[in-house]
């Protein structure tokens, strides 16, 4: 067993109502976090989305898939202008 295996079944054992309160409490913390200080806590967030959504990239729509990528777009771009 890889140690990516593991971690899968590790995230797959998370309550979906936990995941997302974890994941709009960082990005309000980012957002509401000044400067270069909410910009890295919403590219965290960012990096963490990013690999989530290609480990399940194959088992996804292709509608999913656009929908999540624009969203990922979008988050970075927040970071980046929130990092300036």
């Amino acid at each position: 067993m890889t140690s990516s295996d593991n971690l899968l079944r590790r995230l797959s054992r998370v309550s979906p109502t936990v995941a997302f309160l974890v994941a709009l409490v960082m990005l309000i913390a980012g957002f509401f976090l000044p400067g270069i200080i909410g910009g890295a806590v919403l590219f965290v967030l960012g990096a963490a989305l990013t690999a989530l959504t290609f480990t399940t990239w194959p088992v996804q729509k292709t509608g999913t898939r656009v929908v999540r990528v624009i969203l990922l777009a979008l988050l970075f771009a927040t970071v980046v202008a929130k990092s300036l």
